[in-house]
């Protein structure tokens, strides 16, 4: 079968083209803008991408096409296969009728955290001997592409797909959550907060999307919650049918002074890279589900010691002068504090250099400027990419010390080289590619 997909550079279309393509499709995409690493991955898999949305790709006379949600109404393509009847599907309907619907899902859902605790319980998993199929919104350092199908484990025990949960919307004809389509029968929680503005009207909406998902759990499933998520216990008061773990302080998983610890007893200690209490809220979280599909606590732990994250998840890029730069996803006011946080608890000496993009829907839209002020005071210096905002980041940051804002990256980049100095650690927290900020400064840096 030959599957044309719209919108197959984003995380989660691009997974999908690997996944058909694993299955023996043929398989051809496109989409406005081509960046690595998701172009690098398909380019790597024999996919053709076409760049932009032209009409004239219906003489490709693929026998579907997929659907990703950032296709609208009036785009030239979509508008084409729509006067002509053509069959049409969205992702993660795809997704479910030609691979989860038989398999043994475990899915992780959360504001902050999916893409890491998805790559960690995979790992663990993988590391077991279960081989698990995946698609994660990013790509792990212990497998090196964002999906694949599961593996031909030989035996009778179940196939297992664990996937990453996105709560975003699923296509323009479909507003529903993604995650609706995927049944899980092992559900993780990992936290609760208000984003995606451009799709969500208020957390209580957000709640309800969640509580659908819950609503779609098996009674012999599990799922895993953190408790110290005031909007999910709202979410399970809302009604629940399946077995539930916690996860937090005094809950049957807890984590104290980084140490591990199920039913009050502490386990196997944990030792490995990765830093902050939130990366170990989300090693509860894998080791919980992990245990439901019948892998020790110890066994998760041994595993998770040979963890190597995922790009792009306080992923160290270079360290040049003296000075070390990282590489993050944080885009949430929430999720960059605690980067932060994390990185400060680790830095011994020096400066922290926070460079945001604020480029979610959400960050451009506004709804969180206040709250990313805050988020941000435990940097020594700020320096925003205040690229396409529809407000004034200049008067936000008026009265913090140590801070730059500008709309062009090669000044923005200058100021940076200008500033830092041999011992400071520059962390570049973005959701996208930063318009290729990270590598402008680490060559000026190079040369001086």
């Amino acid at each position: 079968m030959h599957i044309h997909i719209l919108g197959i550079c984003g995380t989660f279309m691009a997974g999908i083209a690997a996944l058909a393509k694993s299955q023996g499709h043929q398989v051809t995409g496109c989409d406005q803008n081509v960046y690595p690493p998701m172009s690098t991955q398909l380019e790597a898999l024999g996919i053709n991408i076409t760049e932009g949305f032209s009409a004239e790709q219906i003489a490709l006379n693929p026998d579907i096409y997929v659907i990703g949600n950032v296709i609208s109404r009036g785009n030239p393509l979509m508008e084409c296969i729509l006067n002509q009847g053509l069959r049409y599907i969205s992702g993660p309907q795809w997704l479910y009728e030609n691979i989860l619907y038989d398999k043994w899902v475990l899915a992780v859902a959360g504001t902050h955290g999916k893409t890491t605790t998805t790559a960690m319980l995979t790992w663990i998993l993988e590391y077991c001997g279960l081989g698990p199929g995946f698609l994660i919104g990013g790509i792990p350092n212990n497998f090196n592409v964002s999906a694949r199908l599961p593996l031909d484990n030989k035996t009778n025990a179940p196939s297992f797909f664990v996937i990453e949960a996105d709560e975003y919307d699923t296509a323009f004809f479909d507003k529903r959550s993604k995650f609706i389509h995927y049944h899980p029968k092992t559900l993780i929680l990992n936290n609760l907060e208000f984003d995606h503005a451009d799709i969500f009207k208020n957390l209580e909406h957000i709640e309800t999307h969640f509580h659908h998902l819950v609503r779609t759990v098996p009674s012999q499933g599990r799922i895993i919650v953190n408790q110290e998520s005031p909007a999910l216990k709202t979410v399970i008061d809302r009604g629940c049918w399946s077995e539930i773990e916690y996860l937090g302080s005094s809950a049957e998983w807890d984590v104290r002074e980084e140490e591990i610890y199920h039913h009050q007893q502490k386990q196997s200690p944990l030792k490995w890279e990765l830093i902050g209490r939130h990366n170990y809220m989300n090693a509860l979280a894998a080791i919980a589900a992990a245990r439901h599909v019948g892998i020790t606590t110890e066994n998760s732990i041994e595993a998770l010691s040979q963890f190597k994250s995922v790009k792009k998840r306080m992923e160290k890029i270079h360290t040049i002068n003296g000075i070390e730069l990282f590489d993050d996803f944080a885009h949430h006011p929430s999720a960059i504090q605690t980067t932060l946080e994390g990185l400060k608890k680790k830095t011994a000496s020096g400066r922290i250099i926070a460079v945001i993009e604020p480029r979610s829907n959400t960050m451009k839209l506004g709804a969180m400027k206040t709250s990313l002020l805050e988020s941000l005071k435990i940097a020594d210096a700020i320096f925003c990419y205040a690229h396409n905002l529809s407000w004034d980041a200049s008067s936000l940051f008026k009265d913090s010390l140590n801070t730059h804002v500008n709309d062009n990256v090669d000044c923005l980049a200058e100021k940076i080289v200008q500033f830092v100095q041999s011992g400071d650690k520059i962390i570049f927290m973005s959701n996208g590619s930063f318009s290729g900020l990270q590598s402008k400064v680490a060559e000026a840096l190079n040369h001086e």
